[in-house]
């Protein structure tokens, strides 16, 4: 088929090279022109694995192309996926600016029938909008529908995800949209959930908070495990054994980030309360996930007693491995709260240290920058000279460091794990002050 996707960020990137992949003709869209640019060079504006070799083949193929015309893509495009930028406003509503402006551009261009897809996040009844802008600007009398594909691509993992999906959902009004759309996700031989839009909308937002509420229980477990000395990962195994329950999502920690959950969740609380629905469980599953950052600060304040002259070593700033996103990161939370406590850092990680150093803030330190905060090399550079080292984002690189060497080049030997990636008793084993996130280190039964 030929299609475009308006929108060339996480998802409009992702789907475009994935639809390229199967045969089809691509054109993605986006307003900035510097992305552009560099997307025909075959230069990506994330890190995602296997993207850029994706891309590269597809373009080469001359399946997959970029611009920055809209009236370009919807001449040449059937299908046209809507994947623009949807944040949440101060209050949690959902900014569709953006998805209004590509509505309209869609409809002064169109100059025959076309299916326009929501693929961008987006609150229930956006369709009903969306049809509306497009009926209002529409300058031919021309058909159209309009339909939702709401997206579940995990960051770090969205290639797979796109191509091995558990479930393709599609919301339609009419024949001929649900045909096209079917027929478009043949190849992937995918359990198709077809339904209305507005079921199709709420779809993604229940997901999401469902997941943010299954890592907001865990937390508040793993919180009670602090206080009774009991192990957060052996309840975890006991509940996630149960396959009513399941093991996924069940990992203890700082709570989780990123651009989905935080947004999707307030999104959900406002769209309840819009229709005048109280949504308390989202609210304390949000109010939870803020809390979890503050009971680590106070975790590391425990062990060090006095923040200010010390040196802390960070693991980790992404929001989640394998991706270098830092929206909603936790590091990036614990990094301003430290350094406003005048503490000396030094940090690490693989993918997401350009991005880190644009987007931070040193807030109240009264420190030079150079003097305050050290970008080092990697996890043994980090931990030259520390005081104690903390680990924020799950790496498999970080569970595969020689810990003798990270002993020796501590100054004391504190690790002070907000993942929970290491044994809690080989660690103390090695000489280390341990601290986790729900566990003591009890011993295990093969032990």
């Amino acid at each position: 088929m030929n299609i475009s996707i308006i929108g060339s960020g996480y998802v409009g990137l992702v789907s475009g090279a994935c639809f390229a992949e199967l045969g089809n003709k691509v054109i993605c869209v986006d307003n900035d022109s510097k992305k552009i640019a560099s997307l025909k060079k075959g230069i990506m504006p994330i890190y995602e694995p296997g993207l850029k070799d994706l891309v590269k083949t597809n373009i080469k193929m001359k399946r997959l192309k970029f611009t920055t015309s809209t009236k370009e893509a919807v001449a040449a495009s059937k299908v046209i996926f809507i994947s623009v930028n949807t944040p949440t406003l101060g209050n949690g509503e959902v900014d569709l600016t953006d998805v209004e402006n590509v509505a309209r551009h869609i409809a002064v261009n169109m100059t025959g029938y076309r299916l326009i897809v929501e693929k961008s996040t987006v609150p229930v009844e956006t369709g009903e909008k969306i049809k509306h802008a497009i009926s209002t600007y529409v300058k031919r009398k021309v058909k159209f529908d309009i339909a939702s594909n709401p997206e579940f691509l995990r960051e770090g993992q969205a290639i797979n995800d796109f191509m091995h999906p558990d479930r393709v959902v599609i919301g339609v009004e009419s024949k001929q949209a649900k045909d096209i759309l079917v027929s478009l996700y043949q190849p992937l031989h995918a359990t198709l959930v077809v339904t209305d839009i507005k079921s199709a909308e709420l779809i993604k937002h229940a997901s999401n908070s469902f997941l943010a509420t299954k890592i907001s229980f865990i937390n508040a477990i793993a919180n009670i495990c602090d206080i009774v000395g009991a192990d957060v990962v052996e309840v975890t195994k006991g509940m996630g054994l149960d396959k009513r329950i399941g093991r996924a999502f069940l990992d203890a920690g700082i709570g989780y980030g990123g651009s989905c959950f935080p947004k999707d969740v307030d999104a959900f609380i406002h769209i309840a309360e819009k229709i005048g629905y109280n949504f308390e469980l989202l609210k304390a599953v949000r109010g939870i996930n803020r809390q979890q950052i503050n009971l680590f600060l106070n975790k590391i304040k425990d062990t060090l007693w006095v923040i200010k002259d010390k040196t802390i070593g960070i693991l980790g700033l992404s929001f989640k491995p394998n991706t270098d996103d830092i929206r909603n990161a936790p590091a990036i939370e614990i990094i301003k709260s430290l350094l406003a406590e005048d503490a000396k850092l030094r940090v690490f990680d693989p993918q997401a240290m350009k991005k880190t150093k644009a987007a931070l803030s040193l807030g109240n330190c009264r420190r030079p920058i150079s003097a305050a905060l050290k970008f080092c090399r990697d996890a043994y550079d980090t931990s030259k000279g520390c005081d104690c080292l903390l680990i924020i984002t799950e790496w498999d690189e970080f569970k595969e460091l020689d810990f003798g060497k990270i002993k020796k080049l501590l100054k004391r030997p504190i690790i002070i794990d907000g993942r929970n990636i290491y044994e809690p008793l080989k660690m103390q084993k090695l000489g280390f002050t341990y601290i986790g996130t729900g566990t003591k280190g009890a011993l295990k039964q093969d032990e």
